[in-house]
Formats: C-alpha cells, sequence, structure tokens
C-alpha cells in the first residue's frame, strides 16, 4: 500500500450523496479535521481530510519535544509507538483516545499537497474547510503553485479558525457540521451564492447564542 494512502484497510460503508464534497483541512490530520471528518461523515455527507505540515506533530513529554511522524503512518502506528513510550502520559493527554477514534475513521493521515489523483475528477472537492489560517494559506499557496493544465473546476476555501485542543475542535467540528447542513440544505443550488449565505447564517447563530463569530476566511481558487 502506498504510504500517502489514507485509506481504510477494510471497505467502508457508500456514504449517501450530497450535493457537494468536502474536505477539512488541519496542520496534522490528527485533532480538528479528524473531529468534523467524523461528523460529517456520521451526517451522510461525502468528505475526506487532510493536513498541510511537513510532518505530523503530536504533543510529546515536553513542549520542546514533540512526537514527529511522516504522514501516511497509520494512525494504528502511531498508537502501538505512544503506548509503549509512555501509556500513563498519552492516555491522560487524551492522545490514545483520538488515534483510537481516527484509526476507526482511516488508515492514516494524508498530506493535502500530496492527495493527487485521489481527488481529482469525480472525487475533486467543491468546498475545502480549514482550521486555521496558515492552513488556509498552504491551500490557497498549493493552488497558485500546482497550475493545473486542462479543465478546472473552482473550489471554495474557507477557513473557521479553531484552536488544536479537544474541546476547541468539538466547538468547531459543530460549526462546520452547521455550515454543511445549511449549505446543502439551500435550494438555489448555486455554490457561489449560497456558501457566503451559509457562513453568515453560522455566524449570525453564534452571535444569537453570545458566542463570539469565528474569524473566518474565503477564496476561490482553481483545481482540476
Amino acid at each position: 500500500m502506498n504510504p500517502s494512502d489514507g485509506a481504510a484497510p477494510k471497505p467502508q460503508k457508500a456514504q449517501p450523496q450530497s450535493k457537494y464534497r468536502y474536505a477539512v483541512v488541519c496542520a496534522s490530520n490528527m485533532n480538528r479535521s479528524m473531529h468534523a471528518h467524523l461528523m460529517l461523515q456520521e451526517l451522510g455527507f461525502r468528505v475526506a481530510s487532510f493536513g498541510t505540515g511537513s510532518a505530523v506533530r503530536l504533543p510529546g513529554p515536553s513542549i520542546d519535544k514533540p512526537n514527529v511522524y511522516e504522514f501516511g503512518t497509520a494512525y494504528e502506528t502511531i498508537h502501538s509507538d505512544l503506548r509503549s513510550r509512555d501509556a500513563a502520559l498519552y492516555t491522560t493527554n487524551g492522545l490514545l483516545a483520538m488515534l483510537d477514534r481516527n484509526k476507526r475513521i482511516k488508515r492514516a493521515p494524508q498530506r493535502w499537497q500530496d492527495r493527487g489523483a485521489a481527488a481529482a475528477g469525480a472525487d475533486a472537492f467543491d468546498v475545502v474547510l480549514t482550521c486555521e489560517e496558515r492552513v488556509f494559506d498552504a491551500v490557497v499557496d498549493d493552488a497558485q503553485r500546482v497550475l493545473p493544465k486542462g479543465a478546472v473546476r473552482p473550489v471554495h476555501v474557507v477557513n473557521l479558525e479553531i484552536r488544536d485542543t479537544a474541546a476547541d475542535a468539538a466547538v468547531g467540528a459543530a460549526a462546520i457540521a452547521a455550515l454543511v447542513r445549511d449549505l446543502e440544505a439551500r435550494e438555489e443550488g448555486e455554490l457561489d451564492a449560497d456558501l457566503p449565505a451559509a457562513l453568515r447564517a453560522v455566524q449570525a447563530a453564534r452571535g444569537g447564542k453570545g458566542e463570539v463569530p469565528f474569524a473566518m476566511l474565503h477564496a476561490v481558487c482553481y483545481l482540476k
């Protein structure tokens, strides 16, 4: 198996059809993007997830000693490695539970820049949802750096600024799910008009509950 292939080793149930295909992207394809991936998948939307970092970085025994893995390293392998190093520490900080969740979704973390043919043609994304500004910048820069040849399509890239903690990932995933639900429910079927309206609705809902609106960014890129 190609080590960059994050597909699960066992066939998954076919996802119900949705209007659009979504990608959720964070730095390491571990916490924020995977929480949202699971939530959107359970809701029946077509979704994949990625990271944009040069490697997968997870907290280690101290701030200057992170655990670093290559993208494509199986979640199960990372889980076993951390458990052998310090089961108590990585149980307490939630990493083992996070990896348990992730390995039930897909095999391994995937890097956005290496997605290749797995996200082209019929599998092309309509909306890419990023979880912090530097990830948004990496996705947009990648689209501008690798100028596609031949037929291209517009892809909407949206950033919701989400802190990289378990609690914030849960809040962010719920907001992403609310955005996707709103977008899918709109009858116009015009993504260019529907997406800005859906973004405004998510922000208004947060304001109505007394919550601070997300810092959002929105760009349109052109990919195969």
